[in-house]
């Protein structure tokens, strides 16, 4: 679809221009809740598909009183069924465009819904913990001699190494975790979507889950954060719509 978004702003520039919130089956009752900028959303329905729109300001800003305006609309479209979300900021040049996007993405977009149908997005995120270094010493023979060496010959260089190694062999144990995670969470899910990860944050992993399994999924995360508690720190957000797993228009203005 050739719809336009930016992350931070984006100009409306001319008169007709639409804000987009997200796309649902025709038949789903339009949003009661106010659009970005308080402005009253409606329904653009055309070929069995509706948008959820409003008219767009003349600047979008992504202020956290936006960005809930935005997520308030799309969760009253996820209430009623299956929803493709646009990310923060997505503008449309005027309705009859968006009407003939939607005509002619509809086998596409008809085929995402039905694979979101019944689901939910919840995200997990694994950070490093410092851990206890006594007890990683004692479980790797390459730290242990470095500390023995280290207490016979101390100094800053052997300090600076002993360190290195230490915090490798923290994240080391980390990533080990957020594996073990990843092994148990994925059988639960539908499918699975792999968010980006660095040296604090090992696991990110966005998983599709079935709305009935939402509790269990939560409880096995709880039971996983117990267990990998030593290593990795995990915590869990959603339910949200399912942006990892569409394939929602979010072409760069570039203005």
């Amino acid at each position: 679809m050739n719809v336009t978004a930016t992350a931070a702003l984006t100009t409306a520039g001319t008169l007709g221009t639409l804000y987009v919130y997200g796309i649902a089956p025709e038949g789903v009752r339009t949003p009661r809740a106010p659009g970005v900028d308080g402005a009253a959303v409606r329904l653009l329905t055309e070929d069995g598909l509706c948008a959820a729109v409003s008219d767009a300001p003349e600047s979008v800003r992504a202020r956290r009183r936006e960005l809930m305006a935005h997520q308030a609309v799309l969760g009253e479209l996820a209430a009623q069924g299956p929803v493709l979300p646009m990310r923060f900021a997505v503008l449309t040049p005027d309705a009859e465009s968006l009407r003939g996007q939607l005509r002619t993405d509809r086998a596409r977009l008809m085929s995402q819904l039905d694979g979101v149908r019944g689901c939910v997005e919840m995200n997990v995120k694994g950070t490093v913990v410092p851990g206890c270094f006594a007890d990683l010493v004692r479980r790797d023979d390459t730290l242990r001699t470095l500390a023995r060496r280290t207490r016979e010959r101390p100094g800053y260089e052997a300090n600076v190494r002993l360190g290195e190694a230490l915090a490798k062999g923290v994240a080391r144990e980390a990533r080990g975790a957020a594996r073990e995670v990843l092994a148990r969470l994925a059988p639960l899910a539908v499918r699975t979507a792999q968010g980006p990860v660095d040296d604090e944050q090992v696991l990110s992993t966005s998983f599709l889950v079935r709305s009935a399994d939402e509790q269990r999924f939560r409880q096995a995360v709880a039971a996983q954060a117990r267990d990998v508690g030593d290593r990795l720190a995990l915590g869990v957000t959603g339910p949200l719509p399912c942006y990892s797993f569409v394939d929602a228009p979010s072409t760069t203005a570039g203005r």
